[in-house]
């Protein structure tokens, strides 16, 4: 009898394990796609235009081999060391990313600071410029490669950039669909993809193994010095290589840090050093292809089949960047960083799976610009860069913050270890500043523009709130006052939507004032959006009974979790606050905003603000409450 229950212990302890490394293959392959796509898709591009910009007089084999030791290296550097080995470290409740990264800060700094905020705002500027960038510039490179297929006709070359527009245009149409089903595929597309390019590379470094030289730092080092300046404006080009390593961080919640780890360092990063140096073998063995060495590499019998494959990266790609940036506004809503916008789940069971219509609109008609104006993807190139660089270094700040007061190491050692990373940072970032000139100037106007939204949202709300603060009554004295002189009782329960539980919510007051009505339960409801990315639901609801009139409500969300309100409030009945939703009334106020030049904002500021609070969500809809048990009493209100 012992035996059979220790083989059944067995046998379910072995089952329970084959469930986890099954569990952990699927996470560590779903990343291929999500997390690897950006970055995998840059042999396409990168090692042609850092050779591209090589001088005549240098010893092409020195300029080879010093490029693609220049790639080897940031490779080892940016993604594995920064990111992979010490940022995946820092993260927040398991989640990652530049806004995670401020809660985080803003969570553990000894006083709240402005300018761990504004660290924040620039990261999620850049990433949006990024979003833009990175679809016009991965699908372009990818069907350009259709000019030098076998048998295409001459006339091809002319349709490159319609067929871009196209295949960009569906994927943007789709999204309102969803992609849970479709993203089945994004791995392990992926995974063959890179598999390819370990393939191709490995094909072409047995023409010439002494590529295998490029491993040395010596070589990037000697190319720096021999070029001299040309040499610090081809480092822009080598970070072409690296883009899309901000995605290990960003994507660490959706996958978690082990199958990241895994999948990077078992096949993505192997599969690229291999092409990268089988690219370098190429252009040694027929120098004629440092033109478009990807490209030049694929033997002629699979052209057409790669050429489809390298498409269909390059759409997934750009499909992880597009959902990175309805995640991210979603976080910046939750955070106080923007206006409450329409985000529409595509799905009931995948929490991730989420369609921001204003942001996929704004995203198609900015990568459609990028397409007609800039035409090749080399011009793109020129534009490409400068955003991932100044999001990498928000990073890197951020960072600093974790080791001193997270990690509770001493001042010296939080310095040392960000302004190692600092300098590499800051090295690359000089170096896309050069390419302001011809097209990085995009991205930086692009993200100085939605800083500026988010600061001005930010603090106008700031000020909105001390402003009615100051025009309201402390809830405490009002519930004395209506002890005195008892207004009328109407039946039902009232719910009075607030940010401030503490001061009586103006809808409250005008109920008063001019309705002279008080209901039977009145609670005053305050939705807060907390520092980690998700609440647990046993921490959804606090009440706070204030006296036999009101009740204070809190309803605690993640910024990572979308509210909504109904099932919140069937939490209530747990905790003893009963009432039918169907014949409760929800209170908000809706306030009027006019500009003032005494307010704390210039007035060109103030009407930004009006504008962006003219065109939020309503909060019936945002907040998923019933419509027809909305009551609106307005008020008007300078700022």
């Amino acid at each position: 009898m012992a035996d059979t229950a220790g083989g059944a212990r067995a046998a379910s302890e072995e089952s329970h394990r084959s469930a986890l490394k099954e569990s952990f293959f699927a996470l560590a392959l779903g990343s291929m796609g999500v997390v690897f796509g950006d970055i995998g898709t840059s042999p396409l591009y990168a090692m042609r235009e850092a050779l591209r910009h090589t001088r005549a007089t240098v010893d092409p084999s020195v300029a080879v081999l010093g490029v693609v030791s220049l790639v080897t290296w940031a490779l080892l550097l940016i993604v594995t060391v920064k990111y992979v080995i010490f940022l995946m470290r820092a993260d927040n409740k398991g989640e990652g990313g530049t806004l995670a990264l401020m809660a985080l800060a803003q969570r553990i700094v000894p006083r709240r600071s402005g300018w761990v905020l504004l660290l924040g705002m620039a990261g999620a500027a850049l990433f949006y410029g990024d979003g833009i960038i990175t679809p016009a510039m991965s699908v372009l490179s990818a069907v350009e490669g259709v000019r030098d297929a076998p048998g295409a006709p001459h006339e091809v070359a002319k349709l490159v950039v319609p067929i871009a527009a196209g295949i960009l245009i569906c994927l943007f149409l789709v999204q309102a669909r969803g992609t849970a089903s479709v993203a089945k595929l994004f791995g392990p597309i992926c995974g063959v993809w890179f598999l390819v390019l370990a393939g191709l590379g490995i094909y072409h470094i047995a023409e010439d193994p002494t590529v295998f030289r490029a491993l040395s730092p010596h070589y990037g080092i000697i190319f720096l010095i021999d070029n001299g300046f040309l040499g610090f404006v081809i480092l822009g080009s080598v970070f072409l290589a690296v883009t899309g390593a901000e995605a290990l961080y960003a994507d660490m919640g959706h996958f978690g840090k082990d199958p990241i780890r895994a999948a990077w360092l078992v096949l993505v990063l192997p599969s690229l050093l291999l092409n990268y140096l089988g690219q370098g073998a190429l252009v040694l063995h027929h120098p004629g292809a440092h033109v478009d060495p990807f490209y030049r590499m694929i033997p002629q019998a699979i052209y057409w089949p790669v050429l489809l494959l390298a498409n269909l990266a390059t759409i997934i790609a750009s499909q992880a960047v597009i959902t990175g940036a309805f995640s991210l506004t979603q976080q910046a809503v939750q955070l106080g960083l923007f206006p409450r916008i329409s985000i529409l789940r595509t799905s009931e069971t995948q929490a991730g799976q989420i369609f921001v219509p204003q942001v996929n609109t704004f995203l198609m008609v900015g990568v459609l610009v990028l397409l007609f104006v800039f035409q090749k993807s080399e011009n793109l190139a020129a534009a490409y860069g400068i955003a991932v660089t100044g999001a990498m270094f928000v990073d890197t700040l951020l960072f600093f913050v974790i080791v001193r007061w997270m990690w509770k190491r001493p001042l010296w050692q939080a310095i040392l270890a960000a302004s190692g990373f600092g300098v590499l940072d800051i090295t690359f970032i000089s170096s896309n500043l050069l390419k302001i000139p011809d097209g990085a100037w995009l991205p930086l106007v692009l993200g100085a523009s939605l800083v500026v939204v988010m600061w001005t949202w930010t603090r106008g709300a700031q000020i909105l709130t001390e402003k009615t603060r100051r025009d309201s009554v402390p809830l405490l004295e009002l519930s004395e006052i209506l002890k005195a002189r008892a207004p009328y009782r109407a039946p039902g329960t009232a719910i009075f939507l607030t940010s401030d539980a503490s001061m009586a919510p103006v809808a409250l007051m005008h109920n008063l004032k001019h309705n002279k009505v008080l209901h039977e339960k009145n609670i005053i409801l305050t939705i807060e959006t907390t520092e980690t990315p998700r609440v647990a639901e046993e921490n959804r609801v606090r009440i706070e009974p204030v006296n036999d009139d009101f009740k204070i409500l809190i309803i605690s969300y993640g910024f990572m979790e979308s509210p909504n309100l109904p099932k919140a409030l069937a939490l209530c009945r747990k905790l003893g606050l009963k009432f039918d939703i169907m014949a409760t009334s929800f209170f908000l106020g809706r306030r009027s905003v006019v500009p003032s030049a005494q307010s704390g904002m210039p007035l060109w500021q103030d009407k930004l603000f009006i504008f962006l609070m003219k065109n939020a969500a309503n909060p019936t809809d945002f907040y998923k409450i019933p419509p027809g048990r909305v009551v609106e009493l307005g008020t008007q209100v300078t700022v």
